[in-house]
């Protein structure tokens, strides 16, 4: 994924930097506060994060720890001009993929970049069969079994079961799945996400262990009792 969320204050910086990735093919979502970071952070899906430390409000440290409590998959590079090895590592503490002082390399911020993107796309392989209690899930032909039954699911239905299953005991936050499956958080898509969790219910309501539950404001748990 192509898209970086770059929280900079500093308005020539932040300015270049964006446009600099711009260039190179990068979409580049920039806010120039902490407050400003948590939000966007929330309203769309990034496949990393460049983050300064001396914010205004909330600093670095603050925003990142938020950011990766809520999105502990996105890896991100703090870029700033506390050059302390003190101050390198609270970042790496906190979760940072790398530490980079200004002024900044753009070659080498670069090349960090897409080396972190290409990495974090090797971490997650994409499992294609699941079991899900007496059930089997294949996504590549959107099929689901239960004792030699066979229901055949529609792309999405497929693609917002596997988001589930790769999620199973933990929050899918709504706003994940819409912007990945649906690609818009209007209310016509979260009426219709909430037509295709009905389906999957549906589905899956022969074998009692299973259970997708509401959360509230928030998104699903997909859970398999043992």
């Amino acid at each position: 994924m192509n898209k970086i969320l770059l929280i900079e204050d500093d308005e020539s910086f932040g300015y270049i930097l964006s446009e600099y990735l711009g260039l190179h093919d990068f979409d580049v979502t920039w806010a120039k506060s902490g407050e400003e970071g948590l939000k966007k952070a929330d309203q769309s899906i990034f496949g990393l994060g460049i983050f300064d430390i001396m914010l205004p409000g909330q600093n670095g440290y603050e925003v990142a720890e938020k950011i990766k409590r809520n999105h502990p998959d996105l890896p991100f590079i703090f870029l700033s001009a506390k050059s302390l090895k003190i101050d390198k590592l609270k970042g790496f503490k906190i979760g940072a993929d790398d530490y980079i002082t200004k002024p900044v390399d753009e070659e080498l911020l670069l090349a960090k970049i897409k080396a972190l993107l290409k990495r974090n796309i090797k971490s997650k392989p994409t499992l294609d069969v699941f079991k899900i209690g007496d059930y089997q899930f294949t996504f590549s032909i959107q099929q689901l079994v239960f004792k030699n039954k066979i229901i055949n699911l529609t792309k999405r239905e497929s693609e917002l079961l596997r988001m589930l299953c790769q999620n199973e005991n933990q929050l899918l936050p709504r706003k994940k799945a819409l912007h990945e499956i649906w690609g818009a958080t209007d209310e016509f898509s979260r009426k219709s996400m909430d037509v295709f969790i009905s389906h999957l219910r549906k589905y899956l309501s022969k074998d009692e262990r299973v259970h997708i539950n509401n959360i509230h404001g928030q998104g699903f748990i997909f859970k398999i009792e043992e």
